[in-house]
């Protein structure tokens, strides 16, 4: 879920509402805040914990919560999971420590401390591409020992590397594995993964639930359908500008559309320019009616 902002920093809680009940009403299984759609690292831990009170108390029981609780200090960490747990959290989701340079057995001596710290489930968070680390297979293997890790959420994009888990993971069928990448979501629910956690679901939950229905029933008509349509999004939604926040810029921006949020941004991230607006304005009227045609 991303985090609605008002144009001073602060939470805006009525958008907050209004998304939550969308994505609720479009069937998504679980809420994921404070992730990298959450703009969780420009975000102060005022902003995340009541992001974090308001989504479990809104939410109320309805699907699982997760929290994410990645940082560069153990203690923030073990601090926002407690606030998560005493939410009502079902769980928190960790990505490696981003500044330092480890590493495996660093990395497994860092998420078995933060595992022992915490009272509820915890998924491991695999990002290379904004943490510099790769958390290897072995090292995943060896950390699902730890009953408080539950799974695993891979967005390198390295389909090998999920096939690699999947295969690790075979005769541990509790073990959660689930994919960041949208564009990737049916082929790892193919390949024997639990699900996706989907950046653009926040604008249609109803497409991306019914693509991972259709992988979860082998259903390669309704894939193909369903698939075409994400990547139109992805083509269309999170690319305008060509900035490497293009993703971020793009979901928030089209959301505002929707009347869901604000176009605000955490910074360092800044809005899209008038121009900028307007032309994505037209792709998201294409994507639009494109899902209409499909009767999504």
């Amino acid at each position: 879920m991303i985090t609605p902002l008002n144009a001073d920093g602060s939470l805006d809680s009525n958008a907050v509402q209004k998304l939550i009940e969308h994505l609720i009403a479009g069937g998504v299984h679980g809420i994921f805040i404070l992730g990298t759609t959450g703009e969780f690292s420009g975000l102060s831990y005022s902003v995340r914990k009541d992001l974090v009170s308001q989504t479990c108390e809104l939410v109320a029981g309805r699907i699982p919560v997760l929290v994410g609780i990645t940082d560069v200090a153990v203690e923030e960490s073990i601090d926002l999971a407690n606030c998560a747990a005493e939410a009502g959290a079902y769980a928190v989701v960790a990505a490696p420590p981003f500044y330092m340079s480890i590493d495996q057995q660093e990395l497994y001596t860092y998420f078995t401390q933060l595992a022992d710290a915490i009272s509820i489930p915890m998924f491991l968070y695999n990002m290379p591409s904004h943490t510099k680390l790769t958390i290897e297979v072995d090292t995943a293997v060896r950390l699902a020992a730890h009953e408080r890790i539950i799974g695993l959420k891979d967005s390198s994009a390295h389909a090998v590397y999920f096939q690699s888990l999947c295969h690790a993971f075979r005769e541990q069928k509790d073990f959660v594995l689930m994919v960041g990448p949208e564009e990737m979501m049916a082929e790892t629910v193919l390949m024997g993964g639990f699900g996706g956690v989907c950046g653009g679901a926040n604008l249609y939950p109803q497409l991306y639930v019914a693509l991972y229905e259709a992988a979860k029933s082998k259903d390669f008509e309704k894939i193909r359908t369903y698939q075409s349509c994400v990547m139109e999004v992805s083509k269309n939604v999170y690319t305008l500008g060509g900035y490497k926040s293009s993703y971020m810029k793009g979901l928030k921006t089209s959301l505002s559309f929707k009347g869901l949020c604000q176009a605000n941004f955490a910074p360092p991230l800044y809005p899209f320019s008038t121009a900028e607006v307007e032309e994505l304005r037209g792709r998201f009227d294409l994507v639009n009616a494109k899902i209409a045609a499909e009767k999504i």
